[in-house]
């Protein structure tokens, strides 16, 4: 086979292909932003607390929308995910919630000038749907410690729930029953956080 044929072989294989055709897929960025319905002022008597920080427990640091198929394998997905690494997200929304709640005078992050009193820190524990129980289900670890001088103890170590229903397995219904779960977290979050400061 002289040179010439060869060429005009490679260029006829350039327009097949052997992949198989697929329509393209482009990724989804869903927003894991939870507000508490409800805003309070601040109580300008109550005590500062610092949320420090909210870790990821293994396997929640992906950022792929999580759900359990039906033989109990966990689907982590590659085309749907949160837009921020969903502790991340799920920290500034527990900062949020605390601070609407009127229950404290400031609810800070660290790098702040003021002194806090009590300060609470954890891990997200999980963020998942079930669709076998058609559930949605959130939760995390949480410690929270009195940091005054005087009082220093942990006033509270425990994992907090939320859930809430989930009708399809589509992505869009279970990233809005996870965002509901999430919202029943914090509501959990903020009840047990305010009966360990009433204790």
């Amino acid at each position: 086979m002289n040179r010439r044929a060869l060429l005009i072989g490679v260029a006829a294989l350039g327009g097949c292909s052997v992949l198989p055709s697929q329509p393209y897929q482009a990724r989804r960025d869903w927003p894991l932003v939870v507000r508490r319905p409800t805003v309070r002022p601040a109580a300008p008597r109550g005590r500062v607390l610092l949320v420090r920080g909210l870790a990821a427990a293994p396997g929640v640091e992906a950022r792929g929308i999580q759900w359990l198929e039906p033989d109990g394998s966990l689907h982590v997905d590659y085309w749907e995910q949160w837009a921020v690494p969903p502790a991340q997200a799920m920290e500034d929304d527990l900062r949020q919630w605390l601070a609407a709640s009127g229950r404290f005078a400031a609810v800070i992050g660290p790098g702040s000038r003021l002194d806090a009193d009590v300060v609470l820190e954890g891990e997200l524990t999980a963020l998942v749907g079930d669709p076998g129980k058609r559930e949605a289900r959130a939760s995390a670890a949480l410690v929270l410690l009195d940091q005054r001088p005087s009082r220093l103890k942990v006033l509270l170590q425990q994992t907090v729930t939320g859930t809430a229903p989930l009708t399809s397995r589509e992505p869009a219904a279970i990233v809005a029953a996870l965002q509901a779960a999430a919202a029943a977290m914090l509501a959990a979050a903020e009840t047990a956080v305010v009966r360990a400061m009433a204790a």
